[in-house]
């Protein structure tokens, strides 16, 4: 079979590798249909994510099945999360599908050896270890190419404000943009809207994502966050600074909720006696996608979530290596 392979910096090749074979019963093998590029994708193109090359790229998925275990059926299509989880585990078993304790620690696709080398999506076949806990039927009617981010990008968006909005309904949303996180905050905002906020504010710098933000219903607000903003119950730090994080920590209210998406920074300086002093919530961690997918799949089924406004570019599967080197907000790369 072909599988991409990021070999360096800007260097995407076709290579040959072996055909994946199911060794236990509870393996699944697949074939990709539609694969999204994550956020992260681009800054390990460009060689500016912490990740050794050579990287099987890709880890946003809708597959069909090829082999599966009892209870599948032979082509049937189904979202791929990009984390590698048993299901049965006690960390499992709390829904921290991304702690498994089966496998290695932060074993995922599409990143390389250094994430246990599971290979990645855009291949022509990929193995799933454990096809019961971790794949999830695609709704009847639901376009494969509308729906590989729920295995990573909307699932992250989406939990940046679920447990908040749970605990806070109806409560006005923060989402602070504006770095290399390209389509994660507008997940995030569709999340929000989605979930019953009473309103969601969307910074940014970048005008095409601001049109996209207003359009799934957000106050869009061009410029950097500062506290003439005012304060919010929830806030999103979707930028993957430092600076973004200090800054949506400043506007989150009293015994506010305030989730970070990610922070490459090995030192980053918080505000920590403002925040003591305002009990502030902070979250900080990568998001477990497994169970939020079937949540995320049935809005979309029904309208309530709209992730084609978030897709800037389609490709076709030939097209991915050239696909891969321009800069787009949220690339969706489908067989034909």
């Amino acid at each position: 079979m072909r599988s991409l392979v990021l070999e360096d910096a800007g260097q995407l090749t076709w290579q040959e590798a072996p055909d994946p074979q199911r060794r236990h019963e509870r393996e699944a093998v697949v074939r990709p249909l539609a694969v999204a590029t994550c956020d992260l994708d681009w800054a390990m193109v460009q060689g500016l994510a912490p990740f050794a090359f050579p990287i099987h790229l890709g880890h946003e998925c809708v597959a069909e099945v090829v082999e599966a275990p009892e209870g599948f059926a032979k082509d049937e299509r189904v979202v791929v999360p990009f984390q590698i989880s048993c299901g049965t585990c006690e960390r499992c078993r709390r829904g921290l599908t991304g702690k498994c304790k089966s496998v290695p620690p932060l074993s995922m696709y599409g990143f390389g050896a250094e994430r246990g080398d599971w290979g990645g999506m855009f291949s022509d076949l990929a193995l799933v270890p454990y096809a019961a806990a971790m794949l999830v039927p695609l709704p009847a009617g639901v376009d494969p190419a509308l729906v590989p981010s729920t295995s990573d990008n909307m699932a992250d968006g989406w939990r940046t404000v679920a447990a908040p909005l749970a605990e806070l309904p109806a409560a006005e949303v923060l989402v602070v943009a504006g770095g290399a996180a390209r389509s994660l905050p507008l997940y995030a905002v569709d999340a929000a809207l989605a979930l019953g906020a009473s309103s969601v504010t969307y910074i940014d710098t970048d005008p095409g994502r601001l049109q996209v933000a207003q359009a799934l219903g957000a106050t869009a607000v061009e410029g950097l966050p500062d506290r003439s903003l005012g304060s919010f119950p929830i806030t999103v730090d979707g930028t993957v600074t430092p600076e973004g994080l200090v800054a949506a920590l400043h506007l989150t209210e009293p015994w506010g909720h305030c989730t970070t998406i990610g922070q490459m920074a090995p030192e980053a300086p918080l505000p920590l006696y403002e925040l003591y002093s305002r009990s502030v919530h902070l979250h900080i961690g990568i998001g477990q996608a497994r169970p939020a997918i079937p949540a995320l799949l049935d809005l979309v089924a029904c309208g309530r979530l709209r992730p084609h406004l978030i897709t800037s570019v389609t490709a076709a599967w030939q097209e991915a290596p050239q696909a891969l080197l321009e800069p787009t907000t949220k690339l969706v790369i489908s067989r034909s």
